[in-house]
């Protein structure tokens, strides 16, 4: 069973995961998540990330190292990992890697009411989803290979392997998912309860 957080929000285990190699200012924190593509799985902006190392400090998982200022910029808070922090990443981690949990998909939610829509719509509207998703994956492949090809060790690309992963058997399945909206018991049962596909 998943334990409660203190500090709840996937941008806190980022940040936890970027001050292990040392103290850092938020801003550089942000600049790193991007420069490591972590935004493409981690949703925040700088007003989030700011709340988020306020919310760390606040559980004592990481602590205000420094605070410098010079000249030409605002004094920038350098934060640095606590123990607590420390053993907080690797529990939470750990916790994420080792046990599934129910997420709620928007896509799931769309499947579970896709009956209300006539076939001949759903199909097309999966057809243009599953041709999104067809450039999603190539775009991730060009990128892997790029990165790989550039010296970038593959453990750094393992969520974008994922991604495409995903991306894959959600084609997969709504190949498949057209295929049966295109059955006619489908579409005569579907008549039977909606009327007419117009």
């Amino acid at each position: 069973m998943a334990k409660r957080r203190t500090v709840a929000n996937p941008l806190a285990l980022a940040v936890l995961a970027e001050l292990l190699l040392g103290p850092l200012h938020p801003y550089e924190i942000g600049r790193r998540l991007k420069e490591h593509g972590k935004d493409r799985n981690i949703r925040y902006n700088r007003g989030s990330l700011y709340m988020v190392v306020d919310q760390l400090t606040k559980a004592g998982f990481i602590s205000a190292q420094e605070t410098v200022r010079d000249t030409q910029r605002p004094e920038r808070t350098v934060y640095a990992l606590t123990d607590d922090g420390r053993d907080e990443l690797y529990d939470w981690l750990r916790e994420l890697v080792a046990q599934p949990r129910h997420e709620y998909p928007q896509f799931g939610v769309a499947l579970s009411l896709l009956s209300v829509i006539s076939p001949p719509e759903a199909v097309e509207l999966l057809e243009q989803r599953r041709s999104a998703l067809t450039s999603e994956s190539d775009e991730i492949r060009a990128a892997v290979r790029a990165a790989g090809e550039s010296g970038v060790a593959w453990v750094f690309l393992v969520e974008e392997e994922y991604r495409l992963a995903l991306l894959e058997a959600e084609s997969r399945f709504v190949a498949g998912l057209v295929e049966s909206l295109r059955q006619p018991d489908y579409v005569r049962a579907w008549q039977d309860v909606f009327g007419s596909t117009t």
